[in-house]
């Protein structure tokens, strides 16, 4: 069995290569730390996550926002945004507040420019309550509500 010896230049090789390496992996959180709405995250109310997010956002029929009525668990409610791209051009984040959470700010889903929004995803509701899918567009934000009722033990009322 042959030994590899790392020495000299194959051993500052390695080195570089693992400083490299190291650096392009940790380069995506530094990058996008600056792009996280951290004020909405760590609001304890609605309207101070609305505020983190830049106001109060109108309401905008070109939004459709899907919740359950009724989720029989409300570790798991499934949502589902879509945005009229015509109506409403150039989306550019999405976020998901849930107004009775402890921290209302669910997600927030950055989108890449000439994208047509269609998001599908889970977020915990702790209670019955209003969910918001804030969109902005061109600087501005836009929203749709619903309400969802949480039932405990899966009883459906």
């Amino acid at each position: 069995m042959k030994q590899t010896d790392l020495s000299g230049t194959s051993r500052r090789r390695f080195l570089g290569w693992t400083a490299l390496l190291g650096a392009a992996v940790s380069l995506p959180a530094r990058v996008w730390a600056w792009a996280r709405p951290e004020a909405a995250f760590v609001a304890t109310g609605i309207d101070a996550a609305l505020a983190g997010l830049g106001g109060t956002p109108t309401v905008h029929d070109a939004i459709q926002f899907t919740t359950p009525d009724i989720a029989e668990n409300g570790a798991v409610v499934p949502i589902r945004i879509e945005v009229d791209s015509a109506a409403l051009p150039n989306v550019s984040k999405v976020s998901v507040l849930v107004e009775m959470n402890p921290n209302p700010m669910a997600a927030v889903f950055d989108i890449a420019p000439d994208t047509e929004v269609y998001i599908e995803t889970r977020v915990k509701v702790a209670q019955t309550c209003n969910l918001y899918a804030v969109v902005e567009a061109d600087g501005e934000l836009y929203m749709q509500s619903r309400e969802t009722k949480v039932t405990l033990g899966g009883c459906g009322g």
